[in-house]
């Protein structure tokens, strides 16, 4: 196993369970430090135990998505190790859940994306800082193909519980708008220090399919990929020089692909980011 990625910091979100323990456990084989940000040090312990006892290094920070107020002490203490992050892969999710964040927010799109908005965001720094010893660090976002089913955005729904019975509306649009805050950051970004990915990791039978209920979700799963075939796109946009120089692209089974047409609206992604920002600033105003 090569070990090029020796002397390099990943985060990741949601790593203590499907694709996200994958993708910890091998960026840990190739030499990074691999800091897994979840809900549940318990659950995350035995992905921590896999890696130091292959000899790699790895730690829990905890981390609730729905719950703002967690987010930003996460986000304090990933700051005040003051250590620069090569990598930040924003994969936890959730799917078929219903309900509310502690904020008010739909339960989907509250985890999905404003949770890690507010991460990334507060991480940037971070981010720029490991880009001045390495090349561009990077920022990579699971979506999905679900993306491609997602309506215009209701933006009033967003603030209103789970309004279908499966959520799989819901899902699908927090996934949009995971296509739409790789590509509005990157566009901010520009082509300097920090690199965006969003991508759809296959089909996959993982836990993020654990709230929809039965008997749809036996049904949905029983011919999905395994979660060691779905971390291979996020490996790929996390580690890959072959794609070190994009950025704000779409990928799908390691290869760039045209996302949706809402996807692919600017002014969408401007709007989204505008209202993000607008409802992070407002809770820390409160």
């Amino acid at each position: 196993m090569q070990r090029d990625l020796e002397g390099t910091r990943m985060v990741i979100t949601g790593a203590n369970t499907g694709i996200g323990r994958v993708t910890a456990i091998e960026l840990a084989k190739r030499g990074a430090a691999v800091t897994i940000a979840s809900r549940s040090e318990e659950k995350t312990r035995p992905v921590i135990d896999e890696i130091t006892r292959a000899g790699g290094r790895a730690d829990f920070v905890a981390l609730e998505l729905a719950d703002l107020a967690s987010v930003r002490r996460c986000a304090e203490v990933l700051r005040g190790r003051d250590e620069p992050i090569d990598v930040l892969v924003d994969n936890a999710g959730l799917a078929g859940q219903r309900g509310l964040t502690a904020q008010g927010f739909e339960l989907t799109f509250g985890v999905n994306h404003l949770g890690h908005f507010l991460l990334t965001t507060a991480l940037l720094p971070l981010l720029e800082r490991a880009s001045e010893r390495r090349a561009p660090a990077r920022i990579v976002v699971v979506s999905s193909v679900g993306h491609y089913r997602a309506k215009p955005i209701d933006w009033d729904a967003l603030r209103r519980t789970t309004a279908t019975t499966t959520g799989l509306p819901e899902y699908q649009t927090s996934k949009l708008c995971n296509v739409l805050f790789a590509k509005e950051l990157a566009r901010r970004l520009g082509e300097g220090r920090v690199h965006t990915y969003a991508l759809h990791p296959g089909v996959i039978a993982s836990d993020v399919w654990r709230s929809v209920p039965w008997p749809i979700r036996p049904i949905m799963t029983r011919f999905m990929r395994s979660t060691d075939e779905g971390a291979e796109t996020s490996l790929y946009c996390a580690a890959s020089p072959e794609c070190a120089s994009h950025t704000g692209r779409y990928y799908d089974a390691c290869r760039e692909k045209e996302p949706s047409k809402l996807a692919n609206d600017p002014a969408l992604a401007r709007e989204l980011w505008s209202r993000s920002e607008a409802w992070i600033a407002d809770f820390a105003i409160r």
